[in-house]
């Protein structure tokens, strides 16, 4: 008999969970743990593991860039990278606790809403590094030092520029409803991205279902993760992106494809992933090192200027040429929101957009 994938809302029934022998219940904390820093004691034993498993939403390319970065900077310590949707992870790792496998070192989201599960299980390790406890906002990093906001990106509207001239070019959500784009669109699935899941409920918020309900009928293509619109869109299998990671877009112009990004005029969703240490990381000491080294300043920028993201911390500065945040109009982003409506999202969704 083929298993059925545990849903959000049974997931949420585990407030505790039986790991490696140990009950694991939701922590209670007065406060997060001291801020650690890098020292060579981190790094010596870091290096006795010799490896960290990193499950990570992100675009496989930028992943394995930032795998490299690591690699170079401790010699005798691998990355492996096991990338998939966040929606895909979440049940992944879902299913993994529940049949005791304990694979994965640290986790990179794209949907953050899903940090409160696994915060609720009892499922992620307390660790707070330096630069977080320094240089990150408190709307940036867990309360009790669960996770912390490495990347921080928009889900956009863009057009093909061979296709599509820039003073036709839809400017809001609302102009992708004209006739026009119909058979012309193309976008990601909530069920598979995270990042298409907190766009979703953003838009959902601000403009309504009815507002779906009249896109759905623009026979758009509809793709899984969000990295895959700006593909299509360069590729010219279509003409306008209805959503997507504005990342690929703007990596894709630097690299002189045909494609723009456009900052839709009721505000562009803002996503932010976290990253997170799972309590029962096989290799803890490399996790550890990890996630102190992603959000230094030193590699928050090089992330910032390779992938064409936003970082929370405070000292990294936007790469000459690019927008920056603080100018863009902004759907306001909701974890806690996200969480509530995520099964109506999926229900809703599936039956508009049928593939």
């Amino acid at each position: 008999m083929k298993r059925q994938r545990p849903s959000r809302r049974d997931i949420l029934k585990g407030a505790t969970t039986v790991a490696l022998g140990t009950v694991f219940a939701a922590p209670v904390r007065a406060e997060p743990p001291p801020p650690v820093a890098i020292t060579p004691q981190l790094i010596e034993a870091a290096k006795k593991e010799a490896k960290v498993i990193l499950y990570s939403s992100m675009d496989l390319p930028v992943g394995e860039k930032l795998g490299k970065a690591f690699e170079a900077a401790y010699p005798g310590i691998s990355v492996q990278i096991e990338r998939s949707g966040s929606e895909r992870l979440f049940q992944r790792v879902a299913q993994e606790f529940d049949s005791n496998i304990r694979a994965a070192d640290i986790i990179n989201s794209s949907d953050a809403s899903h940090f409160i599960s696994w915060k609720k299980n009892g499922w992620l390790m307390p660790f707070v590094p330096e630069d977080v406890a320094q240089h990150f906002l408190p709307q940036f990093r867990d309360p009790d030092g669960m996770s912390a906001t490495s990347r921080i990106y928009l889900s956009s509207i863009a057009y093909n520029t061979n296709m599509v001239k820039p003073d036709d070019a839809p400017r809001s959500f609302a102009d992708l409803l004209d006739p026009k784009w119909a058979g012309k669109m193309v976008k990601g699935h909530p069920a598979y991205s995270g990042t298409i899941m907190t766009a979703t409920f953003q838009i959902v918020r601000e403009l309504g279902w009815e507002y779906l309900e009249k896109l759905s009928k623009q026979r758009v293509m509809q793709v899984q993760s969000s990295t895959d619109p700006p593909k299509k869109l360069a590729l010219g299998e279509r003409a306008v992106m209805a959503d997507g990671n504005e990342y690929g877009v703007v990596l894709l112009k630097e690299a002189g494809q045909p494609v723009e990004p456009v900052y839709p005029t009721e505000g562009a969703p803002t996503i932010s992933g976290p990253t997170g240490i799972f309590a029962t990381a096989p290799h803890p000491n490399a996790a550890r090192l990890f996630q102190a080294w992603l959000h230094t300043r030193e590699t928050q920028q090089f992330f910032t200027d390779y992938t064409a993201q936003y970082s929370a911390h405070a000292q990294v500065q936007s790469k000459p040429g690019r927008r920056k945040l603080s100018d863009i109009k902004l759907m306001k982003e909701d974890a806690a929101g996200v969480e509530a409506m995520t099964e109506e999202i999926k229900t809703r969704y599936a039956k508009l957009f049928r593939v």
